[in-house]
């Protein structure tokens, strides 16, 4: 296996089919072709800079057609690409940058201050996509094949807990990434997925691996708008949206009362457990969501619910995809039915391990076995069920509290948008459940009304002790939730009183 190899992927897919549509954008839409040829050219002047195969290559940008040619270019040169986030701080950048061994931080033109400064920091080279163009070509052969076991991107986890890691993925981790969501969701000449999440998340760069594969046109949005999001959808052919809950609740208001295009296969909803209230919105409004259960560490979605159940297991991420296994331990041992434990995934996109990480690589990866650190359980038929990760457990007088279930029954009132729970200690109880909620424009909701509500729908223990309405709540690049960040508010307001 560490010898087996392939065509470079966008060398084969250029060659078999030349004419396709690679990328749409809101400014010009390329052929595989095309794209091909603008990589190639991009590889050259890298390689005239001295890139060479092995060398870690830090990524710095927005999704653009430059981004897109920069990922393919690494592969024509057997370079690593460490995706950054942008919204990171510099301290966070330098770290990531130092961590990951990078040589060189290449970025997108409007942050040339910020690589700039990375470039000061640390001992690695800066170069702006526009003064990569000024570089000369290098008449270099470029690498034709790929070793599936090589690596080709690091992806840094969001450091909830201690430092970041960077996650070593393999193209062969792309790759079954890429097959594994094809045997499920199946694939037709009419496909074509609308990226509206960055690159440099897994759950972005895993569509563009997806497109190479597939050969399918990816609309690639720099960030996500909603009503750009619907008329792709409405008017130009996208059949499948990648979403996490808040995306996927906007496009459902912005809907109304109309209905997408019979062509439109569904979406594809990742970034942790959904409430059953936004998915029986959904099923109302006849918009097919995938529910999927993944991380960076497995290259993207490693459970989907298969289209088949999407209406008859509301609320369940489905079964592993056809080359995963999973499993629901507890004390080390397999669970019932419906009894919640840790996560465990295993099959051939999960990743060999972090970078420089060895402690941790043998703390979470065992024969090939991942523990996730999430929590969740299997019901009779054996679809996974998402509780919540096990550091956001709340523990309120020895009962567990799941902050995703208390943020599911409180997302059934029509005048909530969007809510966080998170843990608060408490000398009585240890911790007690505190919500924020952000109330939807022209209506009004009081702290009365959410108690009511909860009393009738949640144990005692459950319901929240304290609620602050917000105008927003703290999120990612991927519009993920970060509840560390909550805590923080949650601290900021105890100071000020």
């Amino acid at each position: 296996m560490s010898e087996q190899t392939m065509p470079n992927w966008l060398e084969q897919r250029a060659f078999l089919t030349p004419e396709r549509i690679a990328l749409v954008t809101e400014d010009e839409t390329l052929t595989f072709s095309e794209l091909q040829q603008r990589t190639k050219e991009m590889a050259a002047r890298l390689s005239s800079i001295g890139i060479q195969r092995g060398e870690h290559i830090a990524v710095y940008a927005k999704s653009s057609v430059e981004m897109v040619q920069m990922i393919h270019a690494l592969s024509y040169l057997g370079a690593v690409g460490v995706m950054l986030n942008t919204r990171l701080t510099i301290e966070e950048l330098v770290f990531q940058v130092t961590d990951s061994s990078c040589s060189y931080i290449i970025g997108e033109d409007s942050y040339k201050g910020t690589i700039e400064e990375i470039e000061k920091q640390t001992e690695v080279q800066s170069l702006s996509f526009e003064e990569l163009k000024d570089c000369q070509d290098s008449s270099i052969p470029m690498l034709e094949e790929v070793k599936m076991e090589a690596p080709y991107t690091i992806l840094y986890t969001s450091g909830t807990t201690g430092s970041p890691k960077g996650v070593m993925l393999s193209y062969s981790n792309h790759w079954w990434s890429a097959v594994s969501s094809a045997l499920n969701l199946g694939i037709t000449e009419k496909d074509q997925w609308l990226a509206a999440l960055p690159l440099f998340h897994v759950g972005g760069l895993s569509i563009l691996m997806k497109s190479v594969i597939y050969g399918m046109p990816v609309h690639l949005h720099t960030s996500f708008d909603t009503e750009a999001v619907h008329d792709a959808i409405m008017n130009k052919g996208v059949t499948t949206v990648s979403v996490v809950s808040v995306m996927l609740d906007s496009l459902l208001d912005r809907l109304g009362s109309d209905h997408y295009p019979t062509n439109f296969r569904g979406m594809l909803l990742g970034g942790g457990p959904a409430s059953e209230a936004l998915l029986h919105k959904a099923k109302k409004k006849s918009v097919p969501v995938f529910q999927t259960y993944g991380m960076t560490e497995t290259a993207s979605q490693i459970v989907t619910l298969s289209p088949d159940y999407a209406l008859d297991k509301i609320g369940s991420a489905g079964k592993p995809l056809f080359p995963a296994q999973l499993s629901i331990e507890l004390d080390g041992k397999p669970t019932n039915a419906h009894e919640v434990g840790e996560i465990v995934v295993k099959g051939p996109m999960v990743t060999t391990g972090y970078y420089r990480r060895p402690e941790t690589n043998e703390e979470t990866i065992q024969q090939g076995w991942l523990r996730t650190g999430d929590l969740g359980y299997k019901d009779e038929d054996g679809f996974l069920y998402v509780v919540d990760r096990r550091k956001d457990l709340i523990i309120s007088g020895g009962e567990n509290i799941y902050p995703a279930e208390i943020e599911g029954v409180l997302s059934g009132l029509d005048q909530v948008k969007e809510l966080g729970v998170v843990g608060k200690k408490d000398e009585k109880w240890g911790s007690v459940p505190v919500a924020f909620i952000v109330v939807r424009k022209g209506m009004t909701l009081t702290r009365e009304d959410i108690l009511a509500f909860s009393k009738e729908r949640l144990a005692s223990y459950k319901q929240p002790k304290e609620i602050y309405f917000v105008d927003h709540l703290p999120r990612n690049a991927t519009n993920k939730l970060l509840r560390r960040e909550l805590a923080n508010w949650l601290k900021q307001r105890r100071n000020v009183q």
